[in-house]
């Protein structure tokens, strides 16, 4: 968690942060499937090392991972390592055709990385199609041995990650295909799941629900990984509050609260101290469906934390969870996070941009299959670019040899191409066809950047969880509709803000975050909602090259890819 280290946190870690040796270790992420059962049938899902979840990755600040990834599966592969910063190594980043082409059935390749200036947790997953629907896991970065958590009352005992996430009872890349070829909405999940299991409450799981043993008076440290595809998750435990005191591998204040909300790819660690009468305790999720009208997985998922005095025959306390669409209580959560210490803030800004997000519709052509609203296809955009792979190699491949033509341009706008009343009731409709592109924003290296992230009610608001590869920043500011710098400017919190990797921009409301653009290379920002990649809500940012090798990208290794 970034909060707890000595420097400042835009420098080279290399440069500050590396006074005690650190560790390498090794890791084979053999890809492959396996029969999995859940809601009493069984189909072949893909898996790390035959494992769903996969592996947690454990680490201390600093340590050095290599992880080979061997596909042995039928379907081209790649793995980002959500939140890493990977200084100077986005070869191995991980989004294929950004940063590397896809590991071919049969291949494999090398992920080289270092853990520095960060601690706390983050995670893994595929980052090809929808694969990581079960090919995910945790990471997980602890303090040196030579350090202690920065926040009062030291836990006990430290849990096993809870990795939230979603279920289909088919096979998830035939449901984003099906919905690629007819432009229509993929089919929903059939339940939601914590630790790769359904828990009680649905057909044919009781027995095989997530427990997790716990003692009276201790106090606990969780962790917590949404790495639902398409789920908002509010997560509450019955009978208890939690004290957040981290997420997305950054510290915070303590912050306690009876409900979490954590987007896809969000992580949130808390402290819970197990004072209640001795018994058996649902942990539970259910979805925050942000999207009027807009169907979703409403089922609830659970876990039971046992105390373990002799009552395992009780039925376990039930908690109380916000409504689906309830925006205030999502809201709250997110603005009453502060970070732990005071920012190390640029007041300078070298590049202010303006990036509209949301949903939209594409006309239909002759010979096309239409299956979305009115005979149109789903779209979805950044400042009205729909963002297209590529295929022929990839854009951080291009730009490292100096050959962008015919895979990127270097024109994506920094602002909308037309200004409107972006969360209206009713958009004119010839605001809903955005245009389709490869194109990145260049950045200077050393450039202070700040982003305003605005929703739109086109076609659908809903609340988008913004993930910016390569990168922590500052949230300065949320709220509920439009953006107006003449007055949102004074609710910046230029003190203590939260820092994050994905960020969360309301239901036609807008968010305001800041970065030093200190890592060279390729960096993808895009909507975790994977429904929304899948229609084009993405865009890339070109980081240049500094100064001197320290400040420059990698080369690429041996083993990358072909294409």
């Amino acid at each position: 968690m970034s909060g707890s280290i000595g420097c400042a946190w835009w420098l080279l870690p290399l440069l500050c942060c590396n006074l005690i040796a650190a560790k390498e270790q090794y890791h084979e992420f053999v890809i492959r499937e396996v029969p999995v059962e859940r809601l009493c049938r069984s189909h072949d899902v893909m898996t790390v090392n035959g494992q769903f979840p996969g592996p947690t990755l454990e680490a201390e600040e600093g340590d050095t991972l290599v992880v080979d990834v061997v596909n042995r599966g039928r379907y081209n592969v790649s793995v980002h390592w959500h939140g890493v910063r990977q200084m100077r190594t986005g070869w191995s980043d991980g989004p294929e055709y950004v940063t590397q082409c896809p590991v071919r059935p049969g291949q494999s390749y090398r992920y080289r990385f270092t853990v520095a200036a960060q601690e706390g947790t983050l995670w893994w997953h595929a980052h090809s199609s929808w694969l990581r629907a079960t090919v995910y896991g945790a990471l997980l970065i602890r303090p040196r041995a030579d350090a202690a958590y920065p926040f009062d009352g030291q836990p006990a005992r430290e849990l096993a990650p809870i990795l939230l996430g979603e279920w289909w009872d088919m096979n998830p890349v035939d449901v984003v295909r099906a919905a690629t070829s007819t432009g229509a909405a993929p089919n929903i999940s059939d339940a939601l799941t914590v630790n790769g299991q359904p828990g009680d409450l649905y057909s044919c799981s009781s027995q095989d629900t997530a427990v997790f043993s716990v003692k009276s008076g201790e106090t606990n440290l969780l962790r917590f990984v949404n790495a639902a595809l398409n789920t908002e998750l509010f997560v509450s435990l019955a009978g208890h509050n939690m004290t957040v005191v981290g997420a997305d591998a950054s510290y915070t204040k303590p912050y306690t609260t009876p409900v979490l909300l954590l987007g896809p790819g969000q992580t949130t660690d808390v402290l819970v101290t197990f004072d209640q009468p001795p018994g058996r305790y649902y942990l539970a999720a259910r979805a925050y469906a942000s999207a009027q009208g807009v169907p979703f997985d409403n089922t609830t998922t659970t876990a039971i934390f046992d105390y373990g005095d002799g009552v395992a025959s009780s039925s376990p306390a039930m908690p109380t969870l916000p409504a689906y669409n309830d925006t205030a209580t999502a809201t709250s959560f997110t603005t009453s996070l502060r970070g732990l210490r005071k920012a190390e803030l640029p007041s300078r800004v070298d590049e202010s941009l303006f990036f509209t997000v949301g949903v939209g519709l594409f006309s239909c052509s002759k010979g096309q299959l239409c299956g979305g609203p009115n005979g149109t296809r789903l779209a979805a955009s950044i400042n009205n670019v729909s963002f297209v792979l590529p295929s022929a190699a990839s854009i951080l491949q291009a730009h490292y040899h100096g050959a962008p033509s015919g895979v990127f341009t270097a024109d994506f706008p920094a602002n909308p191409p037309v200004q409107f009343d972006y969360t209206a009731q009713n958009v004119s409709r010839a605001l809903w066809q955005p245009v389709q592109g490869t194109k990145v924003y260049k950045l200077k290296y050393g450039s202070v950047v700040q982003v305003v992230l605005q929703g739109t009610n086109v076609f659908a608001g809903e609340n988008h969880p913004i993930h910016i590869h390569g990168y922590d920043f500052y949230i300065l500011a949320e709220g509920l509709g439009n953006f107006n710098a003449a007055t949102d400017t004074a609710k910046f919190n230029l003190d203590d803000p939260p820092m994050r990797n994905t960020v969360g921009v309301a239901v036609n409301g807008w968010a305001v975050i800041r970065f030093v653009a200190d890592n060279p290379g390729v960096w993808l920002v895009h909507c975790h909602l994977d429904v929304h990649i899948t229609w084009g809500l993405a865009m890339a940012f070109l980081v240049d090259d500094g100064v001197g090798e320290l400040q420059s990208l990698e080369a690429p290794p041996p083993d990358l890819p072909p294409c």
